[in-house]
């Protein structure tokens, strides 16, 4: 079957909302108003609120990714060389290694960084060392190459600069990839639900372990739980937190419950200072 349904006009939408009972009546000066219960301020505080926390969320998952980049170059470099994302032993899909390298390969060929060029026309080995292709990198490849590693033990020692386990680091990296590209297209983000979740840590850090909302698995909350935390270790002097809290302050007919966040969060310690991996708040001994 043949898609004939025609474009509408602004007033056929509003004709088609009418009738499926969405109630609008006209106000002073034409715009329109929703009637008690669903009005336009409504509906446009939501869109604004969307909006302003895709950018908070977006802003922090770029610090986070530009930290987790900078440690797998560094421990891969160290313990295996220069190019050890062209020795295929240290991996362990071997197809997906074969397609992770054919990508890198198609984004160095297309860059136009001037420190990619330069190395691609110095030297003779197929791809530039792996602490410059790691800038050229997605957060959705990162997540893959980190995964594919062979060594768990290195895996570990990368995940230890985030007090985690490497199986959590690997489950919160694609949660994030998912959830940057939601934010990246503009997409809806405060009450989606999620078909990727990230896994909960209950041992590494154990300290996060009371303040995640596993009735939820599937909104946003236990992801901003794990975002807050990692931004006290990747930028602390960036306040993230806080500017959530202004945030959902300012946007207080928002209905939290659809996000995920459990009834008396704002008591919860993680949300009320700064908590390291040993459990120890902002300013505690």
């Amino acid at each position: 079957m043949r898609f004939a349904k025609p474009p509408q006009t602004i007033e056929q939408q509003i004709d088609r909302l009418i009738r499926r009972g969405f109630e609008i009546e006209p106000a002073n000066g034409g715009d329109h108003r929703f009637r008690e219960g669903t009005t336009f301020e409504q509906v446009l505080d939501r869109y604004v609120f969307d909006r302003e926390l895709r950018l908070l969320v977006l802003d922090a998952i770029e610090r986070i990714e530009v930290s987790v980049r900078t440690q797998w170059a560094y421990h891969l470099s160290h313990a295996h060389g220069s190019h050890a994302h062209l020795n295929r032993t240290l991996y362990s899909n071997q197809r997906d290694y074969t397609d992770r390298v054919a990508s890198l390969t198609n984004e160095v060929g297309r860059s136009r960084e001037t420190f990619i060029k330069h190395l691609t026309e110095t030297y003779d080995e197929s791809l530039p060392p792996i602490w410059a292709v790691v800038e050229i990198m997605s957060l959705g490849q990162l997540s893959r190459w980190y995964e594919n590693l062979k060594s768990r033990a290195l895996r570990q020692r990368i995940a230890e600069t985030y007090a985690m386990d490497e199986k959590v680091l690997v489950s919160l990296l694609h949660h994030l990839t998912l959830i940057r590209n939601i934010c990246a297209h503009h997409s809806r983000l405060w009450n989606r639900r999620f078909t990727i979740t990230p896994k909960l840590p209950h041992k590494k850090p154990a300290v996060l372990t009371p303040f995640f909302n596993e009735a939820a698995p599937r909104q946003l909350y236990n992801a901003l739980v794990l975002i807050s935390y990692l931004m006290n270790i990747v930028s602390p002097g960036h306040h993230w937190k806080q500017r959530l809290l202004n945030l959902l302050g300012g946007h207080d007919q928002i209905p939290m419950e659809q996000m995920g966040f459990p009834d008396g969060w704002r008591a919860l310690a993680c949300w009320n200072a700064k908590v390291d991996s040993a459990g120890n708040r902002e300013g505690s001994e």
